[in-house]
């Protein structure tokens, strides 16, 4: 009797259930008949609605860049190396050529201007790689990858450097006419050795964290690996060659040849103001080729420690102003020869000589030609074979 008792209870209690149930749903039916989109705007729709995933805002330029590859085409870029290959290798060689054979004539500025050839045709001999990198990516490994990259850095330090030490030597020999440097002609083999050891001591960091880095969806590109503090070792990697290697002597520079110009137009020196100008439009060369990459590399490193804000669209822009520029620089390792042809008398002089001693020019051209006028000046130190 009890246990009928408990399982009547237990069935009423199941049947009330059910019929809230039913309820509920018949309720919500009908408010889902009654409910009309067109009664409702969107703001009240969604004004309730709650977006947060309950992580931490992340703006929409925090995401990764992009790389922007530059509009050139990258065979042209193949043909312009493969030029400049060829220009700086006959250039630079018969540069060498001339001073080498010079050895009476051969003046301090001349043993400068023999190493800046040096280190323009060792450069030279690494455009091949360099074009064929444009166009495959880097395809020749890491230990390729240090090399050509320590000898691109070996030539512009060395470059600057020599100009620099140029400068300081057209400075003693006409503002303060000395015959210092003239009389004592060997120290200049140590100056330059020291300029080649200094070129690489600023070029070693490179050479260290240097190799070939693969992306994902890109072709592999010779490149810094620094880990985790890539930032950071890569502004101490550029702020201490660009001040030691460009800008002290960019200063040096102007400082000397501001006073040398000045001394030579006050005393109307019409021979040595001659003969200064292949060294002058070295330099400016030089500037014209290798100072935008310089300027555009300063704006990548303040923009790395945030001195300049960085988004993807500024990122991308620098980082296409320095592949432009850096053909820019490229290009320098031809041109000095190209000067020292079209300005430098005493070169073209020099030349038509060597080629007359091999038969390749008549004695009576040579004599036609002449020799230049301005051939020496009263510092004994002035004039140079170029």
């Amino acid at each position: 009797m009890l246990l009928t008792q408990t399982l009547q209870r237990k069935k009423k209690v199941h049947v009330q259930v059910q019929a809230t149930n039913m309820e509920d749903y018949n309720m919500e039916d009908s408010n889902m008949k009654d409910f009309n989109l067109e009664n409702y705007s969107l703001e009240e729709l969604y004004e309730n609605y709650n977006y947060s995933t309950g992580l931490p805002f992340i703006p929409m330029d925090a995401s990764p860049c992009r790389p922007e590859s530059l509009d050139i085409n990258k065979y042209a870029v193949v043909i312009i190396y493969a030029l400049v290959f060829l220009l700086s290798l006959l250039g630079n060689s018969l540069v060498m050529l001339v001073v080498l054979y010079s050895r009476v004539s051969r003046s301090v500025t001349d043993v400068y201007l023999l190493n800046l050839a040096i280190a323009d045709l060792l450069f030279a001999l690494t455009l091949p790689i360099w074009a064929a990198s444009k166009a495959k990516g880097w395809i020749y490994g890491t230990i390729l990858c240090k090399a050509v990259s320590l000898l691109k850095e070996v030539n512009f330090y060395s470059s600057i450097l020599l100009l620099a030490c140029i400068s300081v030597d057209r400075y003693l020999a006409i503002v303060h006419a000395t015959r210092t440097l003239t009389q004592k002609r060997h120290w200049v083999k140590f100056i330059c050795i020291g300029i080649w050891a200094l070129s690489l001591i600023l070029a070693l960091p490179i050479f260290v964290f240097r190799k070939t880095v693969y992306t994902s969806g890109f072709s592999p590109v010779c490149y810094e690996d620094m880990g985790a503090n890539t930032t950071k070792w890569r502004v101490v990697m550029r702020v201490l060659p660009q001040t030691f290697g460009f800008l002290l002597p960019l200063l040096i520079m102007l400082f000397c040849y501001g006073l040398t110009l000045r001394t030579l137009f006050q005393a109307h020196m019409g021979q040595k103001h001659r003969a200064m100008r292949v060294i002058f439009a070295v330099v400016l060369v030089f500037l014209l080729c290798w100072l935008p990459f310089n300027l555009v590399l300063v704006s990548d490193t303040l923009m790395r420690i945030g001195v300049i804000a960085e988004s993807c669209e500024r990122r991308n822009h620098i980082d296409q102003a320095l592949n432009a520029t850096e053909i820019l620089g490229f290009l320098h390792s031809c041109l000095n020869p190209l000067i020292y042809a079209f300005i430098g008398q005493k070169f073209r002089h020099g030349l038509l000589k060597i080629m007359a001693i091999h038969g390749l020019v008549s004695k009576e051209y040579l004599a036609k030609e002449g020799r230049p006028s301005f051939v020496g000046s009263s510092s004994g130190n002035t004039s140079t074979t170029l």
